[in-house]
C-alpha cells in the first residue's frame, strides 16, 4: 500500500515540480495537444505559486509526483466565460497547473489529488471550485468530470492557443 498526500510545496520541491512538468509537457506533446507546449508553465510561475504559498504537491512514497497551485478567485482568466457560464457569482478557489508525473499515470491519483485539493478548499471555507483545460486534453477532462465537474464553457487564456474548457463543482454537504 502506497503513501499518499498532499501539502504545500516548499522550495526545495521546485526540481522535482518541474520534473513533473516535463513529464506532463511532453505526454500533452506526444498526443499532439498544444497546451503546455511553449514555456509556461516555467520555473518562475512554479517559484511563484511556492513563494505565495498557492502551490500544492502530491506525495506519493515520499517523492513528488503531483502538483497544482490553488488560486483564490476572482480569477482574471475567468471573468470572460462564453457559454452557460459559472453556476454562482460567490468565493471560489481555481485550480492551476495540474499535473502528474508520468510513471504514476493510470493508477487513478489524480482523483485521490483532486479530493485532496476539494477538502482543503471546502476546508478553507471555498464550496465552489473551477478548472479548466484544453479542449484535445480528454485525459484531464474525464478526470474533472469524474471528479463532479460541470462544463461550463470557454475561457481565455494568455497562452497561443488560447481557448480552454471551463469546469466546476459547488461543495456541498447536503
Amino acid at each position: 500500500m502506497s503513501t499518499i498526500f498532499m501539502r504545500a510545496a516548499t522550495t526545495n520541491d521546485i526540481p522535482d515540480m518541474m520534473r513533473v512538468i516535463a513529464s506532463a509537457r511532453k505526454f500533452l506533446g506526444d498526443q499532439d495537444i498544444p497546451q503546455w507546449q511553449g514555456t509556461y508553465p516555467d520555473q518562475a510561475a512554479i517559484e511563484q505559486d511556492v513563494a505565495t504559498g498557492i502551490g500544492r504537491v502530491l506525495v506519493v512514497d515520499g517523492k513528488v509526483a503531483g502538483l497544482a497551485a490553488l488560486v483564490v478567485g476572482p480569477d482574471p482568466h475567468y471573468l470572460r466565460i462564453d457559454g452557460e457560464g459559472w453556476l454562482a457569482d460567490v468565493p471560489y478557489l481555481a485550480v492551476h497547473r495540474f499535473a502528474l508525473d508520468g510513471s504514476i499515470r493510470g493508477k487513478q491519483l489524480s482523483r485521490v489529488f483532486f479530493s485532496n485539493i476539494m477538502s482543503e478548499a471546502y476546508r478553507r471555507g471555498f464550496t465552489d471550485l473551477r478548472v479548466d483545460t484544453h479542449a484535445q486534453n480528454v485525459i484531464m477532462q474525464h478526470a474533472i468530470t469524474g471528479m463532479g465537474f460541470d462544463f461550463r464553457g470557454i475561457v481565455y487564456m494568455d497562452e497561443p492557443v488560447p481557448e480552454r474548457n471551463a469546469y466546476e463543482v459547488r461543495l456541498t454537504t447536503g
